[in-house]
């Protein structure tokens, strides 16, 4: 697994928390699981510091004024960045979740067709959007859709993993990857 923030020590070792299952959730996907480095406290805090260092300007203030994190690794990684940098938190849920949800968006993933929602006023509001993995794109695609009807501007965009061979970045180009495989 590659590093997109040189070879430090500190995300070698969070790199090689993350472990893979075959055939999960369907036969011939590789699943890749964060669990394990979300349980290390100094990997977790490797990892967001690495996740936020290209939207934070110089002497650390935050480039962005909330964290979107995507259902349910993505609320994860949105908690804890939003808590470092003193923002808020916006959760985008998956389709259901929601009593009245504003904004609800469809969307393919690479095994499944899926829908994200949330609700809120963003007007004005600059957001980073999280997630956990980049895969084909669609879920973080889908996620700007919603902060953009919400009335948010989408920042960027960031994953602790991306998969480079389903070509995420096609549909989310610049998204900051920490680790790509």
């Amino acid at each position: 697994m590659a590093t997109q923030h040189g070879d430090s020590a500190g995300l070698q070792r969070a790199s090689a928390l993350i472990s893979t299952t075959p055939d999960f959730p369907t036969p011939g996907v590789l699943f890749r699981d964060v669990t394990p480095l979300l349980a290390d406290p100094r990997a977790y805090r490797d990892v967001l510091d690495a996740m936020a260092e290209p939207f934070c300007a110089d002497g650390d203030a935050p480039g962005f004024d909330l964290v979107a994190g995507i259902e349910a690794r993505g609320f994860v990684m949105a908690g804890g960045l939003a808590a470092a940098a003193g923002t808020g938190v916006l959760p985008i849920r998956k389709a259901g979740k929601l009593p009245n949800p504003q904004v609800t968006v469809e969307y393919g993933l690479e095994y499944a067709e899926a829908a994200i929602e949330s609700s809120g006023d963003l007007t004005g509001a600059r957001v980073l959007l999280v997630d956990d993995v980049l895969a084909t794109g669609g879920t973080l695609r889908a996620a700007r859709t919603v902060v953009q009807r919400l009335g948010g501007t989408v920042v960027g965009s960031a994953v602790i993993l991306e998969l480079e061979e389903l070509k995420g970045r096609t549909l989310v180009p610049g998204c900051h990857a920490v680790f790509t495989v």
